[in-house]
């Protein structure tokens, strides 16, 4: 998929993991991938260390493992994470292309 890492591109992901009534949370921790998903509860914990870059890709990779209940989801939140899930390498450990400002 390619976009930009802005912090806006973040604020949607955030909200795209809220309508699907995930809690994020960044924190410290020892994670081995930088991230911990307890699917019980419905937290994602994310290392509070990562730029913004790497807080995407994080919660790219996470979107990628859980199940998400599109009817959960509004109308704009919904087609914006289906255009993400038509992505011929969502779901995939490809990694992520991105636009650069230069």
């Amino acid at each position: 998929m390619s976009f930009k890492y802005t912090p806006n591109t973040l604020k949607k992901l955030e909200e795209l993991f809220e309508e699907a009534r995930y809690v994020i949370r960044f924190e410290k921790g020892n994670f081995n991938s930088g991230y911990c998903i307890l699917e019980e509860k419905r937290v994602v914990v994310v290392n509070k260390f990562f730029n913004v870059e790497g807080r995407i890709n994080a919660l790219l990779e996470i979107l990628q493992t859980l199940t998400i209940d599109e009817q959960e989801l509004s109308s704009e939140m919904l087609k914006w994470y289906r255009q993400m899930k038509d992505q011929p390498d969502f779901g995939k450990d490809a990694p992520v292309q991105t636009q650069m400002d230069l």
